[in-house]
């Protein structure tokens, strides 16, 4: 762990209790990291209060540089990221190319983006002078989902690092052998103590991290049961500003008169099979048009059969395993309950056949059809590569579908008539909604969900915002 600029084992890894790491593809173990304990988290977070004072101090020019810095130095190691990321989360090499160069590209990008963190003055008197001021919180608390272990951890220390805070991230128990690399880069390329870096289970580790009386801003991506978690155990002793990224049931609907060619390979790419769909912003319910569904469902179903899932090494492959035993047990549960409640196994639905497929988390990617809203694969996140076809009549019956669950993370509209596809904008309770497309972020438009899905948007400027405080001033002559 990072702790005061310092690599250590702590309490936990000095007490023997260390959380071992194994491939999701083959189970062998790769690694092991200390099991932080409640000491450890707070001498962390501490020590990051004590080097924030001068953080904060520092101008926003010279906080840019050294964001800059640590981007170059991610840049640098970006090789040996990739393999051990690959390794130890099951995602597959070739796409998880992208992560580094998405975790550099936020440091630089919000590092641009400094001189926003302006107040304003406001003509309340004739005479005064009454402005309002941007400070910091102080200590923040990211912790980090194993999807992207990584990029989540490197990227979302931009924000709050710009806006002039200290950062303690705490590490996903499932896949955490990237973050001692980056608390090797922190410790290299920042200053002493403002970033700390800790390992460890929600227990004690997580706990004690959201319960801190020193941390008033706590950001989350994750499960939406985790997020209920923190939300309660934040409140428990003081006063925090919790933002959360959490999970999607995502819709994507498409209209008789849409693309279907585009549509096909979409709902494909949409679902991010290349990290075994582990991804909230899967489009996991496709809403198909009665005029079109069978064709689209034969299709996908044509498409996915086809992927090619194997080793995360290899770079010809297009899906990884899940990622680890428990997240395993819940897809193949998921499956089995839509098998028991009467959905159409349309592909998929199981461990791939073959000798390399005995061991580790393999799962096929699946499609369901005569799926109906009330079947828990039409109502659960299943955070897997598993997709589920619905059947509507018209617009109607559409938003209907389409706004039936908690969640309200994305949703993607496929029309070429733009009165329709304005229509759907309107009426679809969802934080992103795409149009002809899926699953594209575009930095400096916010993402985030709506409903159970989160609170707050990121890879924008109120995500910068959100990591400051507003303080009124008055001078009054």
């Amino acid at each position: 762990m990072l702790i005061d600029g310092a690599l250590t084992e702590g309490e936990g890894g000095a007490a023997g209790d260390w959380i071992d790491s194994h491939s999701p593809a083959t189970l062998e173990p790769l690694g092991r990291v200390p099991n932080a304990t409640a000491g450890d988290v707070d001498r962390a977070v501490r020590a990051c209060a004590a080097a924030q004072r001068d953080w904060a101090a520092l101008s926003v020019w010279a906080r840019a540089a050294a964001l800059r810095g640590l981007a170059a130095g991610i840049r640098a190691r970006g090789s040996e990221i990739l393999e051990l990321e690959a390794r130890d989360t099951g995602n597959t090499l070739a796409k998880l190319q992208a992560d580094v160069q998405i975790a550099a590209g936020y440091l630089e990008y919000f590092a641009g983006l400094g001189s926003e963190l302006k107040g304003e003055t406001v003509p309340a008197t004739a005479t005064g002078l009454h402005l309002t001021l941007r400070e910091p919180y102080g200590v923040v608390a990211r912790i980090v989902p194993f999807n992207h272990p990584f990029m989540f951890a490197a990227a979302h220390l931009a924000a709050p690092l710009m806006a002039g805070n200290g950062v303690v991230i705490k590490t996903p128990e499932t896949s955490p052998l990237s973050g001692s690399i980056l608390g090797e880069l922190c410790r290299d390329y920042l200053p002493r103590g403002i970033v700390n870096i800790v390992h460890g289970r929600g227990a004690p580790a997580g706990d004690a991290l959201v319960r801190h009386p020193l941390i008033r801003r706590i950001g989350f991506t994750g499960s939406v049961p985790t997020g209920l978690a923190i939300q309660r155990a934040a409140a428990a002793n003081s006063v925090k500003h919790v933002t959360l990224e959490l999970g999607g049931k995502n819709p994507f609907v498409v209209f008789p008169d849409a693309d279907l060619d585009r549509v096909v390979e979409t709902a494909v790419s949409g679902m991010n099979f290349a990290w075994a769909g582990q991804s909230c912003g899967s489009t996991s319910r496709l809403l198909l048009h009665e005029l079109v569904h069978d064709e689209v469902v034969d299709r996908v179903a044509a498409r996915m059969a086809a992927l090619r899932v194997g080793d995360p090494l290899d770079p010809h492959s297009e899906m990884g395993p899940v990622n680890s035993a428990r997240q395993h047990a819940r897809v193949l549960e998921l499956i089995d309950s839509a098998r028991r409640e009467g959905a159409r196994l349309v592909t998929g639905g199981g461990r791939p056949p073959g000798a390399a497929f005995e061991n580790g988390y393999w799962v096929q990617p699946t499609l369901f059809a005569d799926v109906t809203p009330t079947m828990r694969l039409a109502r659960e996140e299943v955070f897997g590569p598993v997709v589920c076809a619905l059947k509507f009549r018209d617009e109607a019956e559409a938003v209907a579908l389409a706004n039936d669950s908690e969640l309200g993370l994305t949703a993607a509209v496929w029309t070429r008539e733009l009165p329709l596809a304005m229509r759907m904008i309107r009426q679809i309770e969802a934080g992103t909604v795409w149009i002809n497309t899926a699953g594209q972020h575009f930095v400096g438009t916010p993402f985030g969900g709506w409903k159970d899905s989160g609170l707050g948007g990121e890879e924008c400027l109120e995500e910068l915002l959100s990591y400051s405080r507003l303080k009124a001033v008055h001078v009054l002559s």
